[in-house]
């Protein structure tokens, strides 16, 4: 692994070295705003996980999500993404890209003759936020024409797919969540071919939402463990999806491992396992939900995803706060709807900590 490098500046041998990296003529570092060894080498090992040409790490999944978005979509453009989406990215797009007079249409990931409209982009998550439905990768793909589908895989990482191979362009992930997995470090990644990931970096350059050089080691130490954290992580969430369905005071559990789950043989054929993400919906709605999140002694309530250690959060009222009770119930988010993201705990203990709160709410 790279050290951690905490040089903002860099000396030069002579002042036409200087000049040449200086005007991008030679490969080198100047300054850690434009270019960091520590960064440098995260973005090599992110490109070869993603499949993809080149891979660039920013400060965040949202820095991400935006340098991908602004650097594909001009005013009069029209962008056309889910409704089922992660509360920010569906914030930005309303409150900044329609700003720029950008036309923002939401789609039912679900209704694939719906995306056969033009536009410039597409925009979906492998696995959406928080009811984890499987968008159809291909399916979306085969819509777009000359124009870009750019896809979130936070939720389902490089571990489980790999977007650019099933017809995406650009991939964005929050690797706050399971390429760090470890509750301690904010980044985010866009990869993608070698032009469209240059302009995110130009983005990066005049915005500044570069990573710093200790996460970035943080978060390429973290991807040593990733494929061994997801598998644990899919074992655990399926002994509790199991569980859950089970249970009287649960109406419905999402969780595509289940093959109760609509998409389950979509799931089986687009991912590599089913992940450690899953929802359920309680009985009593957002009164039960919150009854039985008060009630956890083993898994916390918090935000993010990912990590180790497992989490529950009630999104109507936390990651998707900011919908009305119409796109709530567009997005398929139920008030006693509870997300779920499943660490690397004992199976047992996990299932008895919800045996507990269930019957306690």
């Amino acid at each position: 692994m790279q050290p951690i490098v905490t040089a903002t500046t860099f000396s030069f041998d002579d002042s036409a070295q200087f000049g040449r990296v200086m005007s991008e003529e030679e490969y080198g570092f100047l300054y850690s705003r434009l270019r960091n060894p520590t960064v440098e080498e995260l973005n090599g090992v992110l490109a070869d996980l993603e499949g993809a040409e080149a891979a660039l790490a920013m400060a965040s999944g949202m820095a991400a999500i935006a340098a991908a978005l602004l650097t594909n979509l001009a005013p009069g453009d029209t962008l056309l993404c889910a409704n089922q989406l992660y509360g920010a990215t569906y914030a930005f797009a309303e409150q900044r890209l329609r700003r720029l007079g950008i036309d923002v249409v939401h789609l039912d990931v679900n209704d694939h003759a719906a995306w056969k409209r033009p536009a410039r982009v597409r925009y979906i998550e492998t696995m959406s936020n928080p009811g984890v439905p499987v968008a159809d990768i291909p399916a979306i793909a085969a819509t777009k024409g000359d124009g870009v589908l750019i896809i979130d895989n936070t939720f389902a990482s490089p571990v489980l797919c790999r977007p650019l191979e099933h017809g995406a362009d650009l991939v964005c992930e929050s690797a706050t969540k399971y390429l760090n997995g470890h509750h301690d470090v904010t980044a985010g990644v866009v990869a993608g071919g070698v032009e469209a990931v240059a302009r995110a970096r130009a983005h990066l350059i005049d915005t500044g939402a570069v990573l710093d050089p200790f996460p970035a080691y943080l978060l390429r130490r973290g991807l040593k463990t990733l494929t061994l954290r997801l598998e644990r992580a899919g074992e655990n969430a399926l002994a509790l999806a199991r569980y859950l369905e089970e249970q009287p005071a649960v109406e419905t559990v999402f969780y595509a491992g289940l093959e109760s789950y609509p998409q389950h043989e979509l799931a089986r054929q687009q991912l590599d396992g089913f992940g450690g993400m899953l929802a359920f919906e309680a009985k009593g709605g957002q009164a039960a939900g919150e009854a039985f999140m008060n009630n956890l002694q083993l898994c916390a309530r918090a935000t993010s995803l990912g990590g180790v250690d497992t989490v529950v959060s009630h999104p109507a009222s936390t990651s998707h706060r900011q919908f009305t009770q119409e796109q709530l119930a567009a997005s398929g988010i139920s008030p006693g709807l509870i997300r779920v993201s499943v660490g690397c705990e004992d199976a047992d203990d996990l299932v008895a900590d919800f045996r507990q709160a269930l019957d306690r709410a």
